[in-house]
């Protein structure tokens, strides 16, 4: 950093590869945040003290949902707003920058009372996003079979679409103006609901099982991508008759060529696995150009989409993926990092994993505190579930990352550079040392008044 500004003070160093190389190091120096948390309970935060005042007992047990955080996400237009979906169908809004401080936290509470929130939905929520053009609006879907849309401001539905299948993901185009929900379900077909007419508009036929996860390319209007419990990985335009462009191929590592790889010049591939397993995990990087998949082959793959091939990426034998609900790979956005860099981050178990997204480069493990084994409540009662990552949101124009976890916790991740760690830990020092001095004194006090009462006694004497 010292270099960076030195060379910028110079003029050697541009002011946005100053930027860059600051991003980059913020995004690398990502941790657990401590003592910020998400309380959903409706209920004050309570410590447990001893006789002389000083707090001795950590704070009682915080959640967001209690049977479970089953999906995160942020609106892309302010990185104000965060919605979080429960395995008891509740959803809930956060205001990330309305936080409650105490002592030692910073306690955000639902920016809508958490009472009358409620759900409409009546089994767990899938998946969340905000309305690509106004956040003011936002998409669920749920274990129940339907697609609603939702008052930002009020959690109150205001549409709703029986799609008589579970919905594990849906996706609404990020730069399109035809308004069509792609909805992966447990129908082996992908689901377009149209927003104007209300009415489901046609179904894209090829998967052989489930579709898991379904996402909208940020270039191209009319191109979809979609992963099934088959193992395969679709593309499709849904301009053509057909639909379906073909299949990608974990043994292609050439690709099919053609003008585009999407154009019509490009030879569909109509056979082939980009996965050996359900493949339950796809996203596109934000130019559009390769796209990220997970499969419960524990693997992570990286693909080219203009030619259709397998770019080769490695991510080693730590990934771990054996869920059929949607786990979704968070590609890092262009502008953070260096110029070139692209970096992933995956939701890993208990950890978030930290990848260069075409090298494969392992950067760092994220360990998230909480134990392996956690205690959820729900309609059926209290259960124990493993704890795990279940979802990922990057904050826009921060470098902030929120987790959900099935223990029913968000936890917030923010960079802490080693500087800023020894400076937390100089003034936590200090206070230390304070306290411990403003007991001297105290005890001193009560030494001389001591002392002084015992003179007078003996003078009386």
């Amino acid at each position: 950093m010292t270099s960076n500004l030195f060379g910028r003070a110079l003029g050697t160093v541009s002011p946005q590869a100053l930027q860059r190389a600051e991003t980059s190091r913020l995004l690398h120096s990502l941790q657990a945040a401590p003592g910020i948390r998400f309380d959903g309970s409706n209920r004050p935060v309570r410590h447990s003290t001893s006789g002389d005042g000083d707090k001795e007992g950590q704070e009682e047990s915080i959640w967001a949902h209690r049977a479970g955080v089953n999906c995160l996400t942020i609106d892309e237009f302010e990185g104000r707003y965060m919605l979080s979906g429960g395995a008891e169908s509740s959803i809930l809004l956060w205001d990330l920058e309305s936080v409650e401080n105490t002592l030692k936290s910073s306690i955000y509470k639902p920016a809508v009372n958490a009472s009358k929130s409620a759900s409409s939905h009546k089994f767990g929520i899938t998946h969340l996003s905000f309305y690509p053009f106004d956040s003011l609006a936002f998409l669920s879907t749920s274990y129940d079979h339907t697609l609603k849309i939702y008052a930002t401001e009020t959690l109150t539905p205001s549409a709703s679409f029986d799609l008589n299948s579970v919905v594990y993901s849906h996706a609404l185009s990020p730069i399109a103006d035809h308004l069509l929900v792609a909805c992966a379900t447990q129908h082996p077909a992908v689901r377009l609901v149209d927003l104007r007419s209300g009415a489901s508009a046609h179904s894209l036929a090829g998967h052989q099982g489930a579709v898991l996860s379904v996402a909208w390319s940020p270039q191209h209007d009319y191109i979809l991508a979609s992963g099934g419990s088959d193992g395969t990985v679709r593309l499709w335009d849904i301009r053509r008759s057909a639909g379906s462009l073909g299949v990608l191929d974990l043994e292609d590592s050439i690709g099919i060529g053609g003008e585009d790889g999407l154009g019509k010049h490009a030879r569909p591939r109509s056979q082939g696995k980009a996965h050996v397993g359900a493949c339950n995990g796809v996203v596109w990087t934000d130019d559009g150009q390769h796209l990220v998949t997970a499969g419960h082959d524990e693997r992570v793959r990286v693909w080219d989409v203009s030619v259709g091939a397998n770019a080769l990426a490695h991510f080693g034998p730590i990934i771990k993926n054996t869920h059929l609900s949607t786990l979704l790979p968070m590609v890092v956005p262009s502008n953070v990092g260096r110029p070139g860099d692209q970096v992933m981050l995956y939701p890993n178990e208990k950890e978030i994993v930290m990848f260069d997204l075409f090298e494969g480069t392992l950067f760092k493990r994220l360990k998230a505190p909480g134990a392996a084994v956690a205690q959820a409540s729900g309609s059926a009662g209290q259960r124990n579930i493993r704890n795990r990552v279940t979802s990922l949101a990057w904050r826009t124009g921060s470098i902030e990352m929120y987790s959900a976890h099935s223990d029913g916790v968000i936890r917030a991740w923010k960079p802490r550079t080693k500087e800023e760690v020894d400076v937390e830990k100089d003034e936590t020092e200090q206070i230390d040392d304070g306290e411990d001095e403003s007991r001297k004194r105290k005890r001193q006090a009560l030494d001389d008044v001591f002392r002084d009462l015992t003179k007078q006694k003996i003078t009386f004497t």
